[in-house]
């Protein structure tokens, strides 16, 4: 069976539910986006919603990604760097009660934290202080770190720094691995543009992108982006909210629905469809297939809070994992 192997910011994510908008504006937050913010500005804002009730959990995109997939029975990896606390002890034993290998550096500064804001619409907007996530260096990716795997996943949110990304994808690609890229943020998109198009040209064979991210990245509308996207990469995805999404490859394009769900809480939407995805390509089914499950998972994970499901909820996508791949 194939690996998998994830890279990106290894954080902590502490979920609150708000009701007054206001808050974005007094912190300068974007709805619906992400700001990087430093270790003082961050205690600001966890000052500001301390009455509220938060619930923590692993995170990080790509890692919430790598999870997914552990839960489906790949074999996984994941790089990111933690600090040597108790946050990052967190981090660690989960990755290892999941049988994901973690191999995590070791910081000089705190493990990182994101704080997800969720409104009553259920989308979230993110405050995030990277702590020592930053702090993972081009020189620590090495050639062995490949060794074994099929795929590498990495997150958007790393572009921020481009020797990392850049020795981290030629390495990969010098090693056989496909290279799977999901945009993460439309923020993000616009103010890495230019490095993103040259890393995606270069390198990178699956890219997801949500309607936002897509527009940013190309300016177009969903299916125009689409086309636009898959002139670089072998597989693109564009994921279209409640519309399901688009994914084209080989020239065909698929569009795939959702499936039926509650939804409380956007957190790991997107993180889930990529793990849903890649679970049906490293097991050589039609991109259709591949969509479909990507979206079981993206339904399912809307329905709780945060990007982590229970055991029963995961035995449940097992089952309907398999009569799709059955069919």
């Amino acid at each position: 069976m194939a690996k998998i192997l994830g890279m990106g910011n290894a954080l902590v994510d502490i979920m609150i539910r708000i009701e007054d908008e206001k808050l974005f504006s007094d912190f300068g937050l974007l709805k619906g986006g992400m700001r990087l913010m430093d270790g003082v500005f961050i205690q600001k804002l966890m000052k500001a919603i301390s009455y509220l009730p938060a619930e923590n959990a692993p995170g990080g995109s790509a890692a919430n990604t790598i999870n997914g997939l552990a839960n489906l029975g790949m074999e996984n990896g994941f790089i990111g760097k933690v600090g040597n606390d108790e946050f990052g002890r967190f981090l660690e034993e989960d990755m290892l009660n999941n049988k994901i290998q973690p191999l995590l550096m070791k910081g000089t500064a705190p493990t990182g934290l994101a704080i997800a804001l969720i409104t009553p619409d259920s989308e979230r907007t993110f405050a995030v202080n990277l702590g020592c996530a930053i702090e993972l260096s081009p020189d620590e990716i090495t050639p062995e770190l490949f060794i074994g795997y099929d795929y590498f996943h990495i997150e958007g949110y790393l572009v921020q720094n481009h020797d990392l990304l850049r020795k981290a994808v030629w390495l990969a690609k010098d090693a056989g691995v496909k290279v799977s890229l999901d945009l993460a943020s439309f923020d993000v998109v616009e103010e890495n543009l230019d490095f993103l198009k040259e890393i995606i040209v270069d390198y990178v064979d699956i890219l997801f992108a949500n309607e936002q991210e897509a527009q940013s990245f190309t300016g177009l509308e969903p299916e125009l982006a689409l086309h636009e996207i898959s002139k670089n990469s072998e597989i693109a995805i564009v994921k279209i909210g409640e519309k399901g999404s688009l994914v084209k490859c080989n020239g065909e394009v698929n569009k795939i629905g959702v499936i039926q769900a509650n939804s409380i809480d956007s957190t790991g939407a997107g993180d889930l469809y990529a793990a849903g995805f890649l679970y049906g390509l490293a097991n050589n089914l039609p991109v259709e297939k591949c969509g479909r499950i990507g979206s079981l998972l993206a339904g399912r994970v809307i329905e709780v809070i945060g990007a982590k499901m229970n055991s029963e909820t995961w035995k449940l996508i097992r089952k309907q994992v398999y009569e799709i791949v059955k069919e």
